[in-house]
């Protein structure tokens, strides 16, 4: 949330103005009621200061990029582009009323099912952006918005670029630094589709982690900290117990240092997540790909299916028994990516030697004893000798029923054999500990409240758009650990106040400054200790003095 005041939302012919839903650097996010055909939109207005000709192309670009993405499932819609009387551009957008996954992700647990689900759409919307030749370079939780319909949608392509502007990328301006990749950061910076792909790992990690992933609790996570973990580091695994091994292997490839060691495409992250599902065994998530270039003409013989889903039809649907991306060529027995993450235990449903060839036993075609060979059948050689040809057939009763009754004797003989050598010569082995999958773990005591709760004002209300500033202090509780913070938050506040109404998180720190709700007769906040797991003490209530 920016801290300048917003702008006053322009009257605009046809739409009724309800509440800013949110400001940002150059342009602010109101939510408005249209007439005709009636329902709610957030209109993203450009500010009427900006006088800069290249963020206004840059605001020009956000609208047609959206407008040709915008029938994607999985990317927010556009519904209109047009300047207002007093001369400020704005984008007339979907609404989106549930909230986004940068306030989810930070405020409740998420579980590993809808975090693979979230990750298979958005990649089927970056790999569409992708094949239209627009890289999106923004990819974080706030920016996946979630529909009436409960789906995620990613918005904000305001700084995006064509895929063929990579390797001169001279503008970093509104790059979102935890979750961008090291180049972004090299001398001169560079993207390319790789760079989307790192951010897209990097959120669905956020999403799981409740945290960004190079961020350190307790610690100093200044943006020259984060740049020298994100270029540096090792991307430490994901420790929840419910979150498989192949999951932390996919993140860690999407997000390797150096972008040939990641996977090619967004499309092919987007298949690693889907493998997870598999090995889990939750529900394939469908990964929608629209392929603006048309019907190729005849494949070659070792193009896939996956291959010719994507590129024949406008719409495709990924299979998750296909291989991983378009271009390539199905080699599951070797892992490209053995040296930037440890590969899986043989067996594992995400493993690449999961899958084997075909055997020779394959080619071999049975037929029931004493049944004549067709046409076309394989089979040995055929009996040579007289006999095979002059000796009638002795009986008219065919010889398959005796066949079947031996052979279910014999495995009732066998079956009952190994029952008892088990239970009478082999001791019962100890049983092997598990973990179940998203089932929440046994939690100890919740924290101890913060102690000492003040609140004063330190800047009044200088006008109309400067709300006042309060400090809130407090101590720490006994039973406080480096990885505990503190969550400060107004609370009581009138439906129209989701500005002030949001949480702040505290690290490091026994205070916080924050804005005032003006207009209140009452003013009240809450401090609580949260842990590391999300458990959270009982708030601790501190009002302002009006007298």
């Amino acid at each position: 949330m920016s801290t300048r005041p917003p702008s006053p939302p322009p009257r605009l012919p046809g739409y009724e103005f309800e509440q800013l839903l949110g400001s940002g650097g150059f342009a602010d996010v109101f939510l408005y009621r249209q007439f005709r055909p009636q329902r709610r939109v957030a209109i993203k207005v450009l500010l009427s200061n900006v006088l800069d000709d290249s963020v206004r192309r840059q605001f020009d670009s956000e609208a047609n990029v959206m407008a040709q993405m915008s029938t994607h499932p999985s990317i927010v819609t556009i519904h209109q582009a047009e300047v207002s009387d007093d001369h400020r551009p704005y984008i007339v957008m979907e609404y989106c009323p549930r909230p986004n996954y940068g306030v989810r992700f930070r405020a409740e647990r998420i579980t590993v099912a809808e975090a693979l689900r979230v990750g298979v759409q958005i990649a089927g919307a970056v790999e569409t952006a992708h094949r239209a030749g627009i890289l999106h370079r923004d990819i974080k939780p706030a920016n996946i918005l979630v529909t009436d319909y409960n789906r995620p949608a990613l918005t904000d392509f305001g700084i995006s670029i064509a895929t063929g502007q990579g390797e001169d990328v001279e503008d970093s301006q509104g790059m979102s630094i935890p979750w961008s990749p090291p180049e972004f950061f090299a001398d001169p910076p560079r993207a390319d589709l790789r760079s989307d792909v790192f951010s897209l790992a990097a959120t669905v990690y956020s999403l799981l982690a409740g945290q960004t992933p190079f961020e350190l609790r307790g610690r100093r996570n200044t943006a020259s900290d984060l740049i020298h973990r994100i270029s540096a580091e090792p991307l430490r695994p994901l420790e929840r117990p419910d979150v498989p091994e192949e999951l932390n292997r996919v993140l860690s490839i999407a997000m390797a240092k150096d972008p040939a060691a990641r996977y090619d495409t967004a499309l092919a992250l987007g298949r690693g997540l889907q493998q997870v599902e598999l090995a889990l065994s939750l529900p394939v998530t469908q990964m929608d790909v629209l392929d603006e270039r048309g019907a190729a003409g005849a494949h070659e013989a070792e193009d896939d299916e996956l291959d010719m889903h994507t590129r024949i039809r406008r719409v495709s649907t990924v299979d998750p028994e296909s291989s991983s991306g378009p271009g390539e060529r199905s080699r599951r027995s070797l892992d490209r990516f053995a040296g930037v993450a440890p590969a899986l235990a043989p067996g594992s449903a995400a493993s690449p030697a999961a899958v084997s060839a075909p055997s020779a036993s394959d080619e071999t075609l049975l037929r029931p004893a004493g049944a004549p060979l067709g046409h076309g059948a394989r089979s040995g050689p055929a009996p040579v000798g007289p006999e095979s040809e002059e000796d009638p057939p002795t009986s008219s009763t065919p010889a398959w029923p005796f066949v079947t009754l031996a052979a279910v004797l014999i495995i009732v003989l066998g079956i009952g054999s190994a029952l008892a050598v088990q239970y009478f010569l082999v001791p019962e082995p100890e049983p092997i500990a598990t973990s179940e999958i998203d089932v929440a773990t046994a939690q100890g005591p919740p924290p101890g409240k913060p102690t000492a709760v003040e609140i004063e004002i330190i800047a009044p209300q200088e006008g109309a758009g400067s709300p006042a500033r309060a400090k809130v202090t407090w101590e720490q509780p006994e039973n406080f650990t480096e990885d505990d913070f503190f969550q400060v938050q107004w609370v009581d506040l009138p439906e129209n106040y989701d500005r002030y109404a949001q949480p702040i998180d505290v690290h490091g720190r026994n205070s916080t400054v924050m804005e005032v709700p003006p207009q209140l007769p009452e003013r009240c906040a809450t401090v609580r200790t949260v842990t590391a797991n999300g458990r959270s003490s009982e708030p601790v209530e501190v009002c302002l003095d009006e007298s």
